[in-house]
């Protein structure tokens, strides 16, 4: 059976660097044009304003050069521009999930598969500079696979640690990008949360008013995304059962699966399925802060046995199981 974790309301991660107030003033110095959306709150205390997109987009593209080292970050404006700090949570959490039974596995031992990176290849970056993993990471958009690899190539840090491939179907998860003999530690998935244009709109108007207190019916959808990051056909509940039947067929290439939900009530049909197709270990662990809650689910197809086996295999350096550095090619050359 699923195991169901409480929900309870929760703090960034114990590693996450931006657990307390931001810096700003470090941050202003990695990006000085960050002083021009600097202003105070209604507290009186300096803050950015996080209602603007270009704000938001200049104080992220600051967190990533001062915390991680990353000075190159740059993708298409109408694409999706992530909260660092949440999406850090996430890679946090799956560190602690590969390290239960000890210390967190980093460096080139772990390879882990980004579902849907967008345009600016946030998990693999946040994976590679805080433990040193290795990354495959897919999307179905051309651009944002271009702009992926621009900024892979652009960051030494980057170099040979990120492997990105087009996903030629959008039916498809693992199918097309995940070969046969592929061992993969872990699937990340942040998925697209909406089943229509409009769907997202109105997420989009709850989001600004959350940050401004005022109902703007055309919000900047900066704050979104292109359609593919946001929308798809039966939205989060149909992509994250559709990511669970396929994963069945990849249940031996696989340590961990994982996915972002972001509704609460979406819950129960993925127990029950994964229940129905028989996965022996099901995780949720909650995130968020805030008014914004979400949660990680986890789930494994190995047993106790096969997993003690494979952390033995790949996580001490057996050489049958020694991970290749990465090359980047031009997605249509990947997919050949």
């Amino acid at each position: 059976m699923a195991q169901k974790k409480k929900e309870v309301k929760t703090r960034l991660h114990e590693r996450n660097k931006n657990r307390e107030r931001y810096d700003l003033k470090a941050l202003i110095e990695a990006k000085p044009e960050l002083a021009e959306h600097v202003k105070p709150n209604k507290y009186g205390d300096d803050s950015v304003d996080f209602s603007n997109p270009d704000a938001v987009r200049i104080l992220n593209t600051a967190l990533l050069e001062h915390y991680y080292g990353i000075k190159h970050w740059d993708f298409p404006e109408e694409n999706l521009c992530p909260a660092i700090p949440g999406r850090a949570d996430y890679i946090h959490y799956i560190a602690d999930l590969l390290g239960e039974y000890g210390d967190i596995p980093k460096g080139e031992m772990i390879t882990c598969f980004d579902i849907g990176m967008g345009a600016s290849c946030i998990y693999p970056i946040i994976g590679v500079t805080e433990y040193g993993w290795n990354f495959i990471a897919s999307d179905i958009d051309e651009k944002s696979i271009e702009s992926a690899i621009k900024i892979v190539k652009a960051n030494p840090s980057l170099k040979d640690k990120v492997e990105v491939k087009l996903q030629g179907s959008k039916r498809d998860v693992f199918f097309g990008v995940i070969g046969k003999e592929d061992k993969i530690d872990v699937a990340i998935c942040n998925p697209p949360f909406h089943a229509s244009e409009e769907e997202a709109l109105s997420g989009s108007r709850r989001k600004v008013k959350n940050l401004t207190g005022k109902r703007i019916e055309n919000p900047d959808l900066n704050f979104a995304g292109i359609s593919s990051e946001l929308i798809c056909e039966g939205g989060e509940p149909l992509f994250i059962k559709n990511m669970i039947r396929e994963s069945v067929k990849f249940s031996k290439n696989f340590y961990w699966f994982s996915t972002l939900v972001s509704k609460q009530s979406n819950l129960k049909a993925i127990y029950t399925l994964l229940d129905n197709f028989n996965a022996t270990q099901v995780k949720t662990t909650p995130m968020g802060t805030g008014n914004k809650s979400t949660r990680i689910v986890a789930w494994t197809f190995l047993s106790e046995q096969q997993q003690a086996q494979w952390r033995e295999a790949r996580w001490t350096g057996n050489s049958a199981f020694h991970v290749k550095p990465f090359t980047v090619e031009h997605p249509k050359a990947q997919n050949t």
